[in-house]
């Protein structure tokens, strides 16, 4: 198995303006963004949420088989660490198209970005930095300071996306 990489950002030393444009555009052309709190923490949600982060799952080297809808509300939603605040969608009329998931980890004393997907059509538009953007202001409101992801050595776009948004190598084991 590879070593992953460890990622994190420090949210105090992080310049919001510096991709407010990714927001711009993006709203712009027609998408809108909003969290899974502002659109309702549903039923009929969490399965378009599974559904979606099966979708974009596909795309991680060596990810294996998804989980069951089940292992994913006992692991992912119903976890202690979830907030539906965390769960930022990209939306092109009513369809989902794009998420960014964000889990809190008050024992820890920071944030971990669980998944940022964008499904296939809609890549290389800057969504992804766009949600993340949001992503990172969530963390800051909720009062964390850092912010961890974990990503395969293969995943270079999300690796690239996540350093050039100011995240930088973790080594193993550690936090801030």
């Amino acid at each position: 198995m590879p070593e992953w990489v460890r990622l994190q950002l420090d949210i105090d030393e992080f310049d919001d303006h510096a991709f407010e444009p990714y927001l711009r555009r993006a709203r712009a052309s027609g998408i809108d963004f909003a969290t899974m709190a502002e659109l309702g923490d549903t039923p009929d949600h969490r399965r378009a949420l599974y559904d979606l982060n099966k979708t974009c799952s596909a795309d991680i080297p060596d990810r294996g088989e998804f989980y069951t809808y089940e292992e994913y509300l006992a692991q992912r939603i119903d976890a202690p660490t979830f907030n539906p605040g965390g769960v930022v969608l990209a939306l092109h009329g009513n369809e989902w198209i794009g998420m960014s998931a964000t889990s809190l980890h008050p024992d820890r004393g920071l944030a971990f970005s669980e998944m940022t997907g964008v499904l296939g059509p809609y890549r290389g538009q800057g969504l992804s930095l766009a949600m993340k953007l949001l992503a990172i202001r969530f963390v800051r409101l909720s009062g964390y300071r850092w912010l961890g992801t974990l990503h395969h050595p293969g995943n270079a776009s999300a690796i690239a996306m996540n350093r050039r948004l100011g995240f930088v190598d973790q080594a193993a084991g550690t936090v801030a």
